[in-house]
């Protein structure tokens, strides 16, 4: 029998090709490229829920998020959930997987699902929050586009980056999960577009705002639902002339190194950490596919996954013992490539 080292799913775009949720096994060595779930098009963004064995996956384009489980041989859809806003395009999940939240794109909104603790389901009224504001970016910013939602580690707030505000919203979070009003937790600076936020592993207060306009990394120290900035570094490198725009921030286990991905430079810019959370831009290195939209690190398989959708592809870097990457040669063709997760 064939061993399967590594079992990967590639959420795709319809509208330049993509046929759903493709399955992609590492067999023997060999990277495998099996058939696609129709049944889950566009998307683009999904959270696991390992409390009840569910995904929680966005159809971007019909605005709402499916319910689906995987027995290992394929797909089930349990339900379909209005997500209350459009083109939603991120999601997280609380610690104790009762809260469910979205950042929904288009409609500059946000909204909140209780989730039923024996099943996972949505119970109870969906809580809601339309931002307003605009940038000084006319084509991107005339109004609120809510990108990314997370939860601070205590559960107390649940955080929003709002690229057409220059704005990250805090919205207080109670012990029933019920969402209060936010405050401005922290502005950018005008026209920086706020896309993405991590929160460091290992150290408690300090998050790094990827900002999609800008192409730069800030440094946040947080204190009871604030941010205040301690550092802007670009990521890209100096003297380099060209249209990029930020896409992904990810952070290693180990609180090391930081990794950003850049469309347009179509590179990932490495950075390590001190002891303090500071980065230095130690590598830019080549993802082998244009607009890297998304990546998964791998630690354990030392990878970093990329989905490039401009190219539909897929491609392998390695990660070495210092945090550096290296091309694989690897590279996948699957149409319209926007995210990917491990099962």
């Amino acid at each position: 029998m064939i061993e399967t080292a590594l079992h990967l799913v590639v959420g795709t775009w319809s509208d330049v090709g993509g046929r759903g949720l493709y399955d992609v096994r590492l067999i023997d060595g060999a990277w495998v490229v099996g058939d696609a779930f129709a049944d889950a098009p566009n998307a683009s963004f999904g959270v696991h829920a390992s409390r009840h064995g569910l995904h929680y996956i966005i159809d971007e384009h019909a605005g709402t998020i499916g319910v689906f489980s995987h027995d290992g041989r394929g797909w089930v859809r349990i339900t379909t959930i209005d997500a209350r806003g459009t083109a939603p395009c991120h999601l997280a999940l609380n610690d104790d997987q009762t809260l469910l939240a979205v950042a929904n794109y288009g409609s500059g909104s946000v909204s909140l699902f209780r989730l039923n603790v024996r099943d996972g389901l949505p119970i109870g009224d969906v809580q809601t929050h339309v931002h307003r504001g605009s940038g000084p970016n006319a084509q991107r910013q005339e109004g609120p586009h809510a990108h990314w939602v997370g939860f601070g580690a205590d559960g107390r707030w649940l955080y929003q980056t709002d690229l057409g505000t220059d704005q990250v919203l805090a919205f207080p979070i109670d012990r029933q999960g019920v969402m209060g009003p936010p405050a401005i937790a922290f502005a950018a600076a005008p026209g920086a577009g706020p896309r993405h936020l991590a929160i460091h592993p290992r150290i408690g207060g300090i998050a790094y705002l990827a900002s999609e306009l800008a192409n730069s990394l800030t440094v946040l120290a947080a204190a009871e639902g604030a941010f205040h900035e301690r550092r802007t570094v670009s990521t890209l490198p100096d003297g380099w002339v060209g249209e990029s725009a930020v896409a992904h921030v990810a952070v290693d286990r180990a609180g090391t190194r930081l990794y950003v991905s850049n469309r347009g430079h179509d590179s990932i810019t490495v950075f390590a950490l001190d002891a303090d959370g500071m980065p230095t831009p130690i590598q830019h290195v080549p993802v082998g596919g244009a607009s890297p939209r998304f990546f998964l690190l791998i630690e354990d398989h030392r990878l970093i996954v990329v989905a490039n959708e401009r190219d539909g592809t897929l491609t392998m870097l390695t990660i070495a013992a210092d945090g550096r990457l290296g091309p694989t040669g690897v590279s996948l063709p699957i149409p319209g490539a926007a995210f990917a997760f491990r099962v």
